[in-house]
């Protein structure tokens, strides 16, 4: 007597759900990936005014300007980037460049997703010969 052979595979069903559980997530990657691309240009940004000679002496509005210029570059939208999370704080001699800002990404219908960032770097001594 021949036994009846063992199928192995997914179903139809099984298929179409696991491609729903993949897209949900492939989905969200794509959401929360550029919010991050754009963090990372922001923290470039602060490493590269933070090499600059004398940064640690300029006022606040220079330091804003100068992150603005080096946002365009980085691709970083200043919208989301308000001048007023740009803070320098001068504290005994040199001074620490922080920036603290959130940003927030339609998801699904009324569901956003909210990401809170903040870098802080130390400009005391900074590119200073």
């Amino acid at each position: 007597m021949v036994g009846r052979q063992r199928v192995k595979g997914i179903t139809l069903i099984g298929f179409v759900i696991m491609l729903g559980v993949l897209g949900f997530f492939a989905y969200l990657a794509m959401r929360l990936i550029p919010m991050y691309v754009e963090y990372y240009g922001v923290v470039k940004a602060m490493e590269q005014v933070r090499g600059e000679p004398g940064s640690a002496q300029k006022s606040v509005e220079e330091i804003r300007r100068n992150l603005s210029l080096k946002f365009d570059t980085q691709y970083v939208d200043t919208a989301s980037v308000p001048p007023s999370a740009i803070q320098l704080v001068r504290e005994s001699g040199g001074a620490t460049l922080r920036i603290a800002y959130e940003k927030r990404v339609e998801f699904l219908y009324n569901i956003d997703l909210v990401g809170k960032f903040d870098k802080s770097v130390n400009l005391r001594g900074a590119g200073d010969d």
